[in-house]
């Protein structure tokens, strides 16, 4: 402080002239222009070099207002996003197995209905009338057969009549089934429990199988949700690993967990499937476009900071700052640190960070390595 005083006291003293030089008054009543310009230039050039003077003996240090938050460990889950679909395996579309006129519909579109249950009818085209002449000519085929087969045993007859009495009874038994079996295709049955979602074809329309769709049958019961992660996550997303959903068209959200995890890495996409229940509280729809956070990685005692903090020099190493104590008071430490996964807006530390360490938060970007800090909070 005396030398600053003292600097300032040689400024007056070339401001008011000394004993053996003229002062500026007298300089300037000389009303000489060249004396004049000279004293300026003088004085303009003692100045700058007292102001050199001055920031070379102001060494003083200015202590640096920050806030610092504390080093200690928590429970820290990291989460990849993933876009997912809502799916149901059991979503088909009906077709018939048999060729005819589409008589009757039996449901309508939103209706419930159990497995086995009849949806349509196709005409038979005369099916029927041929049941029942072949269940006629079945009977007598039956009868021949055990007549013949009773004189077999009686040695009456000759074995050939007797063989083809039994061949005869076999092909019109044969007959009357695959006959049955195709009128009972003309009976369109769910092939399980689930909702009419649409009626693709109306009465009386000529169906075909493969061709013409009649119903789509929809199970809501039993709804997952399938997605695909990129291949560098596969050691880490598997079977029973936690799983936050949120789905934005019903701004629902739920918790479930990964059900299957694919172990086939797609070559066009380089990308694995994995899939999951859809939780009882959510009524999703098939198709329901889905926000997946996967949970790749926990860490029951992880040091998160915030991203902001943390600085990089020249050799790309990573760095922020702690306030560490000496004697009565602080300064700043600049600490290299190993950083890993991110989580929002902090980071986790991995290694060079001691728990219980003073975080320098607010201010980190202005201290220097070992300035002295006034910790606000």
């Amino acid at each position: 402080m005396k030398k600053i005083l003292f600097v300032i006291a040689a400024i007056t003293m070339i401001a008011c002239g000394t004993k053996k030089e003229q002062s500026v008054a007298d300089v300037i009543a000389t009303n000489n222009i060249k004396e004049i310009k000279a004293k300026r230039n003088a004085l303009v050039s003692q100045v700058k070099e007292l102001e050199i003077a001055i920031s070379k003996l102001d060494t003083v240090k200015k202590t640096i207002l920050v806030s610092t938050m504390l080093a200690t460990t928590t429970d820290f889950y990291h989460y990849v996003e993933i876009q997912g679909n809502v799916e149901t395996k059991q979503n088909l579309i009906l077709y018939p197995e048999i060729n005819g006129a589409l008589k009757s519909i039996l449901v309508k579109e939103g209706q419930r209905v159990n497995k086995g249950q009849t949806i349509a009818i196709i005409d038979d085209s005369g099916l029927k009338d041929q049941l029942a002449q072949l269940d006629a000519d079945a009977e007598l085929a039956k009868t021949t057969f055990e007549r013949q087969e009773r004189l077999w045993n009686q040695k009456i007859g000759s074995e050939i009549q007797f063989l083809q009495a039994k061949t005869a009874y076999a092909a019109k038994s044969k007959a009357v089934d695959n006959l049955k079996a195709q009128i009972d295709k003309t009976y369109l049955k769910a092939p399980y429990s689930g909702i009419v979602d649409d009626i693709i074809t109306e009465e009386g329309s000529y169906v075909m199988p493969g061709q013409s769709p009649i119903v789509r049958l929809v199970n809501l019961s039993d709804m997952t949700i399938s997605a695909e992660v990129p291949e560098t996550f596969i050691s880490n997303v598997k079977k029973g690993k936690k799983v936050d959903i949120y789905i934005p068209v019903l701004d629902a959200s739920a918790e479930t967990t990964i059900t299957q995890a694919g172990n086939f890495i797609n070559p066009n996409n380089r990308k694995f499937k994995v899939e999951m229940n859809v939780p009882n509280s959510i009524e999703a729809k098939p198709n329901m476009s889905v926000r997946l956070n996967i949970n790749d990685y926990h860490n029951e005692a992880a040091i998160l900071i915030p991203q902001s903090i943390i600085s990089e020099n020249e050799k790309n190493e990573e760095y922020i700052f702690t306030a560490v104590k000496k004697g009565d008071k602080y300064v700043a430490h600049k600490t290299f640190v190993e950083l890993g996964r991110t989580n929002k807006n902090d980071i986790e530390v991995v290694s060079g960070l001691a728990p219980k360490s003073l975080i320098i938060v607010e201010g980190a970007r202005s201290v220097k390595e070992g300035q002295e800090v006034t910790i606000l909070n």
